[in-house]
């Protein structure tokens, strides 16, 4: 017990950084965001269970004030991607493991096609157009525009990731662009500079799918084959 009222206290402490006071548990949200880019990078499972972890210490940073934070802003957009997060991850992760169930490749990263990319941006627009009033009306944090447009923007790069769209990754610097400024603004510094880096790394990201599309050899690792295991010929 004392371990865990250690643990809950040092995740609602704060670490003084010239200025600013970053919340513990949005460094470590982040932390676990990078290491789930870095293992989307190379294509393995465990990019999807690490990433869900995130998500959920994230959810508790963007909705300060419920967790106690009266003086962190809400971000109605920030925390509800979060929830969007894990479903899709859920998803994602179901379908990259059933690839190995099923004896097929794999998910190789692919093009999408001119309808996938028409409705992409479609619905990244509208979806914004339509959640924009939304949010605003339960008060989130203004621009409500740019807390929308990450939440659609968010929910269609980690869809597009499941399906093994190259695309995805430039979905997450568009969304970048807009959710950098938003974060800065609001106060959420650990998560502005982490996206920050997320620009740089995603475009790395996208150079790397891409050369990797045309790839024959299974693109998602899941475990070591079993060296006590024989295959017969």
């Amino acid at each position: 017990m004392d371990f865990l009222r250690w643990l809950i206290e040092a995740f609602n402490s704060y670490i003084t950084v010239g200025s600013s006071a970053l919340l513990v548990r949005e460094v470590v949200g982040n932390v676990f965001g990078l290491a789930s880019a870095l293992g989307g990078i190379r294509r393995k499972v465990w990019a999807w269970p690490v990433g869900i972890i995130g998500n959920i210490a994230l959810l508790t940073v963007f909705l300060g004030s419920i967790f106690g934070h009266d003086e962190t802003a809400n971000l109605l957009g920030q925390a509800g991607r979060q929830i969007m997060f894990i479903a899709v991850s859920f998803y994602g992760w179901r379908r990259w493991k059933a690839s190995r169930a099923t004896g097929a490749s794999a998910v190789t990263p692919r093009w999408a096609t001119g309808t996938e990319r028409i409705s992409l941006a479609v619905v990244l627009v509208v979806g914004t157009v339509a959640l924009t009033p939304i949010f605003g009306a339960l008060g989130s944090y203004e621009p409500v525009w740019a807390d929308a447009w990450t939440f659609v923007g968010s929910m269609l790069a980690t869809y597009g990731m499941a399906k093994g769209l190259v695309e995805f990754w430039l979905i997450w610097v568009i969304v970048d662009v807009v959710g950098v400024p938003l974060l800065f603004s609001a106060g959420y510094y650990a998560s502005a500079f982490m996206y920050l880096f997320y620009g740089c790394f995603t475009l790395a990201g996208f150079f790397i799918w891409s050369n990797a599309k045309n790839d024959s050899k299974p693109s998602i690792e899941t475990e070591m084959p079993d060296p006590t295991v024989k295959v017969n010929a």
